[in-house]
């Protein structure tokens, strides 16, 4: 007799063959590298929202110092610009390449020492520095070396929101106000009026002009260098044009500020002073910035024809019977 039963054929392979199973592992592999960028995310957020409300007091303080002094307008842009320039830089930063760093500990102790010190000297100005040091300390915890090489130019640039302790105003406004009155009484002299400078005032024919510490150029200088700074952080020229840009933000505000008043002096002999004061509290403030940034782009058009990057020279080929020889390039 022959054995009953039925004889198993082989059925339909399944779709999942080899191919199938090597993409589904490299999706768990991929879902594994995301998901702690995405724990590194949301640690962020919450470590972040944990210093804003420790440094509430210290946000507050500069807030009303935006509001209330004309210097520091500009501060309400920096955080933005800070959060722009973050998002910009995205692709800087390598999830795979995130790592908690316990150094970043050191960071946030050394801001909260600065913050202590604030507190107990009474002394504002590093209550609000105090921020700086802590977001470091924040990227490094949250992601290493690799998150601080991403945020490091955002964190730099809220340097700029932070105004000026008491004491330093004071030295680099004297300075700043004498500057202003014997350069501008130069330039009136140049222009072919008769002006003297005695002190801070600057007397004209039958006029005097009064240079008080709120024309010194201080506040067009803040604000100039935030911006400078930042056109320095998005361009995508050389580092030595970048480190010129900044460096030079400073002689062109404070000469944009000699050029308003020598405008000033030029309207008050040719055109009488109700129409100086007029331009000179009313029409010459806002156009500092535009004249300023005039200057920058003429600046940065120069730096452009006097230092021209060398394109890397491709070797010469020849050819040698049949075959391709390629020379070395000299440096």
């Amino acid at each position: 007799m022959q054995p009953t039963g039925t004889e198993c054929a082989p059925g339909p392979k399944s779709s999942m063959g080899a191919e199938g199973m090597g993409e589904s592992k490299r999706e768990v592999v991929a879902a594994a590298k995301r998901s702690p960028s995405r724990w590194a995310a949301l640690a962020a957020v919450g470590l972040v929202a944990v210093l804003a409300w420790a440094s509430w007091p210290a946000l507050h303080m500069m807030e009303r110092r935006w509001s209330s002094d004309p210097r520091y307008t500009h501060g309400y842009l920096v955080p933005l610009f800070a959060l722009w320039l973050l998002w910009s830089r995205r692709d800087r930063l390598d999830p795979a390449g995130v790592r908690p760093s316990w150094w970043g500990l050191a960071w946030v102790m050394a801001g909260a020492a600065l913050k202590y010190a604030g507190s107990y000297y009474y002394l504002g100005w590093f209550d609000m520095v105090s921020l700086l040091p802590s977001l470091v300390g924040v990227a490094m915890l949250v992601g290493g070396l690799s998150a601080l090489r991403w945020a490091w130019p955002s964190i730099a640039f809220l340097v700029f929101m932070v105004p000026l302790p008491y004491r330093a105003e004071m030295v680099l406004g004297s300075p700043l106000q004498s500057l202003a009155s014997a350069t501008s009484t130069y330039a009136l002299q140049t222009c072919g009026v008769s002006a003297t400078a005695e002190g801070n005032v600057i007397v004209l024919d039958d006029t005097r002009i009064n240079v008080v510490e709120a024309c010194n150029g201080m506040g067009m200088m803040f604000m100039f260098l935030a911006f400078a700074a930042g056109v320095a952080a998005v361009s995508g020229r050389p580092m030595l044009d970048r480190a010129l840009v900044v460096a030079s933000s400073i002689p062109v505000a404070l000469l944009a500020n000699v050029v308003r008043i020598t405008a000033t002096g030029l309207l008050h002999v040719t055109m009488g002073g109700v129409v100086a004061d007029a331009v000179y509290h009313d029409f010459a403030g806002w156009l500092m910035m535009p004249m300023a940034l005039l200057m920058l782009g003429l600046e940065m058009r120069l730096l452009s024809l006097l230092l021209v990057e060398e394109a890397p020279r491709e070797a010469p080929r020849i050819d040698l019977l049949g075959g391709t020889f390629v020379a070395p390039t000299t440096s």
